[in-house]
């Protein structure tokens, strides 16, 4: 760093690091960033690459994909939504199966299902819920993770 680079490989830089220490190496790196230094990170911390890199490459035996880690996540199609209800009844999952939602699965009193459009696909499931006397506790939407686009695009790369 003493010649002040305008590109910056590292390797590793946080493994075997406390938490502390790898929160002051990211930062040093965002800080690099912000100078609009280039930076070559390799890590297998999936979590690292998706909090400070603007692309990745996912890499195994050979460049499998290039992106945003945004770009990354929604090329697994992974959007769920959870809605914890205070009570599962029959005529509430009737109601949902008439509007035809889809993949869902039932843990006591949590629906977990695929969606695609969650702002227009949430409405009205909640809608249906309701109709149908349930009374909802939460309502959340997941996405995929890096790890999870990682780990689909290692799947389809070995068959």
């Amino acid at each position: 760093m003493i010649h002040d680079p305008e590109i910056i490989f590292m390797d590793e830089p946080t493994a075997n690091l406390d938490p502390e220490s790898a929160k002051t190496v990211r930062e040093f790196i965002l800080e690099l960033k912000k100078e609009k230094k280039t930076i070559f990170l390799n890590t297998h911390n999936l979590y690292e690459a998706q909090r400070v890199c603007d692309r990745i490459g996912i890499l195994n035996t050979k460049l499998m994909a290039v992106g945003s880690p945004q770009e990354l996540e929604r090329s697994v199609r992974g959007r769920k939504t959870v809605i914890q209800l205070r009570l599962v009844s029959e005529a509430t999952l009737d109601s949902l199966n008439r509007i035809g939602v889809k993949n869902m699965v039932r843990e006591g009193n949590r629906l977990t299902f695929d969606v695609v459009n969650p702002e227009e696909e949430n409405s009205d499931m909640v809608n249906a819920i309701v109709a149908a006397g349930g009374r909802i506790e939460t309502v959340i939407v997941t996405s995929s993770s890096l790890e999870d686009a990682y780990l689909k695009l290692l799947k389809e790369n070995v068959q």
